[in-house]
């Protein structure tokens, strides 16, 4: 689960991790209007990058407030909702602080994958902040997009 606004090469690592410990991976890619990257475009890049994974995007209109229990509540029923497996998910692959907790609230085994962003040192924020710093560790439809687009 993430925004991967747009998707990177850390993103790709952590895919590739997940895939490489699980029978049946699915990515969700949380998508709402506005985001400088379309929804559907993140999710088809990451299908595309990724066939080994079931990539579904989730558009929703939900903050983000780690204090607000119901909000909480509505994201994991959400995510359930999306679910496409009869069971699980059994593990939660993340970079994320929070990760630890969408796996316990969704009964799930946490799996930190390179958290410190030592494997792979970039994130979707550095990304938005200078794209043209970061073109190389962006994937080939990615970057040509990014360049067309946010760099104009």
């Amino acid at each position: 689960m993430g925004r991967f606004c747009p998707p990177h090469l850390g993103h790709s690592h952590l895919i590739d991790t997940a895939a490489s410990h699980v029978d049946e991976l699915v990515v969700y890619v949380n998508t709402r209007e506005g985001e400088p990257v379309p929804g559907a475009l993140r999710a088809q890049w990451l299908a595309e990058l990724h066939p080994e994974a079931t990539v579904i995007e989730v558009a929703h209109d939900l903050d983000t407030d780690f204090d607000d229990e119901g909000l909480w509540q509505r994201w994991i029923d959400l995510f359930r909702s999306r679910w496409p497996l009869e069971s699980g998910p059994d593990v939660y692959f993340s970079s994320e602080a929070y990760g630890a907790e969408i796996a316990r609230r969704l009964g799930a085994r946490a799996i930190d994958v390179d958290p410190e962003r030592t494997t792979v040192p970039i994130s979707a924020s550095m990304i938005r902040a200078d794209p043209r710093a970061h073109l190389d560790r962006l994937a080939p439809p990615v970057r040509a997009w990014v360049t067309a687009h946010l760099l104009g």
